[in-house]
């Protein structure tokens, strides 16, 4: 059974997964990671574990870093700063509609490259003349796309938590705005726009629980058949699982998926226990997932006043 490490090559930067091979790096050690441009310095955020046989191509690690690692990489952060500093500078000189988004710097080759983000093309062959000169090496530059800009920066999210594309997600899948409106959002551009000013990647995490739930359950406005009463759907509660059916007879209801599904009714009928999971007419619910009825309140099947009577002993 193989071992698997995570490292990051900067302090809030994102996780790659390794084979520690022969080391046992600890969490916080530096190790070095092999790159298409050499080994590079890098810490130990998770440390080895064993994981399953399907996990495998991963990376070995050369090594742990020594005294010596630590200083040349050291040193290309220096160099990196100074090259950010010199690419913004100039780039403000010859009147570039670019930002400078993240520098590389390899130390095998003494090389650079540059990556900036811009709305559209950018002629920026003075630029990179001047930055050979100032450097005194070879410069390469490049533009991202938003999102692989918010990626390089980094940063925090409306959740409060670093970014999803700095962390974690290697590949951008397409988020649309249907994908919003199924999930029932306000269509408000600065709630569902990421820090790359396009759609929250997250949007695409819950879809396909609303669209399993869309399928199983009767569309808004369809007919449907509760132990209440038979309605109208006006809503999907998919969080909960449930349907809001208004009764014909007056009144509205929160039903489980289940109960308004044909297979249960099948069931039920066949097997007889109860109604639990579907909340009588006139009784409303909270959005702790408790139902209120005739001033008593109910948390999946159990009520406050048996609750109080049950533990009483104990306050």
């Amino acid at each position: 059974m193989p071992m698997m490490c995570a490292v990051a090559f900067s302090p809030r930067g994102k996780l790659y997964y390794a084979d520690p091979g022969s080391c046992s790096p600890r969490v916080g050690d530096r190790v070095l990671v092999p790159t298409e441009e050499g080994p590079e310095v890098a810490t130990c955020m998770w440390a080895p574990q064993w994981v399953s046989d399907d996990i495998g191509d991963l990376p070995v690690l050369v090594g742990m870093a020594d005294a010596s690692d630590i200083q040349r990489e050291q040193v290309s952060r220096r160099r990196r700063a100074r090259a950010r500093v010199a690419a913004r500078r100039l780039a403000r000189e010859h009147d570039l509609p670019m930002k400078i988004v993240g520098v590389d710097h390899v130390m095998a080759t003494g090389g650079y490259t540059v990556y900036f983000s811009a709305e559209g093309r950018v002629d920026f062959r003075e630029l990179v003349r001047d930055l050979n000169r100032t450097l005194v090496a070879r410069v390469q530059l490049r533009q991202l796309s938003a999102r692989d800009s918010a990626r390089v920066q980094g940063g925090i999210g409306s959740c409060g938590r670093d970014l999803c594309c700095a962390t974690f997600l290697n590949d951008f899948e397409p988020v649309s705005l249907r994908m919003a409106k199924e999930q029932n959002l306000a269509l408000n551009p600065m709630r569902i726009s990421g820090a790359c000013g396009r759609l929250m990647c997250c949007l695409r995490y819950e879809h396909p629980l609303y669209e399993e739930f869309a399928e199983a359950v009767p569309a808004v406005g369809d007919r449907a058949t509760t132990p209440h009463g038979a309605g109208r759907v006006v809503r999907h509660d998919v969080p909960r699982q449930q349907v809001v059916v208004v009764l014909d007879g007056g009144g509205r209801t929160s039903c489980d998926r289940a109960d308004v599904c044909a297979s249960r009714r099948v069931h039920d009928t066949a097997h007889p226990g109860g109604l639990a999971g579907c909340s009588p007419p006139g009784s409303t619910s909270t959005a702790g997932g408790e139902t209120t009825t005739g001033g008593e309140t109910t948390t999946g099947g159990e009520t406050t006043a048996l609750r109080e009577g049950r533990h009483g002993s104990k306050r």
